[in-house]
């Protein structure tokens, strides 16, 4: 499971930053949003997760798979899941084997290049050339024919995740729309029925959300072809879509709106597309590494069946992921989250029931 590096002062600071007035009509949708998680595969006595899952209710399980030590070397036949340099780690074919038999869809997370991809350089540092990166997804969309959602890196513009990416700069957007268009190519030409999502973005970062959705274009001045725009609209603010801006640039939950927006200009004669808003979550008891407030487990309950209700409001979000469905271990420090609908002790919170309950 994926670690979340603090969000820093900076989302702290902008909680006294709250507006009053809505900013955007919505609309009616057609079906509610889908409702994922972020999670282990197996609870603390050892058991599989995914029973706990489908009582749950949920529609998307969110995971990970790392190109970097899927594939330590490179590929003779890049494009063939079976080409004896792959290392396919057995936890993922485990999820989606248990997730399948749930009836419970899977979004993978593809991020991490291999050093003979990039001459070398830290698994942060995109391929050198990104059909690379589009040949590990030919071979990973057939290693994994349940999969659909395709999520292309996560959170690009947080530092140490995605580089190049300057402070405040263009190369990172337009770097990164290579690596997309890439993806986007080599996953449809497996499956059209392939969702690729895109962006990847979260609530701040080194270039801000607003910057990175106008700055993502091609060599031709296109924006990168994908389905869904990928967000983790993180919050010190209770959900309410009725809020301002948050901080100029910076875009959270009660900020989908203006992001929206903010796409549908981007893509301006195509498609506007849906966002998915890939983690939401908020702590509850204690602060730790990844969040420097809390909320007590009750109000913990309130976000969740706010957040619901607010991506159901609207008909540009495709789903909500929550991060996640337990708690970590306690090292005396602090620092484990307390983020899940599951207590470490195996209690579930108030959040469990209302997740549950979530449309």
């Amino acid at each position: 499971m994926r670690r979340i590096p603090p969000l820093a002062a900076a989302l702290l600071a902008v909680l006294l930053v709250v507006g009053t007035t809505a900013s955007a009509a919505t609309k009616r949708r057609a079906a509610p949003a889908e409702k994922a998680i972020w999670g282990a595969t197996t609870l603390g006595d050892g058991t599989s997760a995914f029973p706990v899952y489908k009582e749950l209710g949920v529609d998307v399980f969110e995971v990970q798979l790392d190109w970097a030590t899927t594939a330590p070397e490179r590929p003779a036949d890049p494009g063939n899941p079976d080409d004896p340099a792959y290392r396919w780690p057995r936890a993922l074919d485990d999820a989606v084997a248990q997730a399948t038999a749930e009836n419970i869809q899977v979004a993978v997370m593809v991020r991490g290049t291999p050093p003979w991809a990039n001459g070398g350089r830290t698994p942060d540092w995109t391929p050198s050339n990104p059909t690379d990166y589009g040949d590990f997804l030919v071979a990973a969309s057939r290693r994994y024919p349940p999969v659909r959602r395709w999520m292309i890196w996560g959170e690009p513009t947080r530092q140490g995740s995605y580089q190049p990416m300057p402070f405040n700069k263009k190369q990172g957007p337009r770097s990164y729309a290579k690596l997309l268009d890439a993806a986007y190519g080599a996953l449809k030409f497996v499956d059209p029925t392939n969702i690729v999502i895109g962006g990847m973005t979260f609530t701040t970062g080194l270039v801000t959300p607003r910057d990175f959705v106008r700055w993502m274009r091609l060599p031709n001045g296109k924006p990168p072809r994908l389905d869904w725009y990928g967000h983790n609209a993180f919050s010190t603010r209770f959900p309410r879509l009725k809020d301002n801006v948050y901080v100029k640039g910076l875009r959270d939950i009660n900020d989908l709106d203006t992001l929206h927006s903010e796409l549908k200009r981007a893509y301006r004669g195509r498609a506007t597309p849906p966002i998915w808003v890939s983690e939401f979550t908020v702590s509850s008891d204690r602060p730790n590494r990844a969040f420097n407030f809390s909320v007590s487990r009750a109000q913990q309950a309130k976000w969740v069946t706010a957040a619901y209700k607010l991506v159901n409001s609207v008909d540009y979000v495709s789903g909500l992921g929550w991060f996640n469905l337990q708690d970590e271990i306690d090292d005396g420090t602090d620092r484990s989250l307390t983020t899940g609908l599951i207590a470490i002790d195996g209690v579930r919170k108030p959040a469990f029931t209302a997740y549950q309950r979530a449309p």
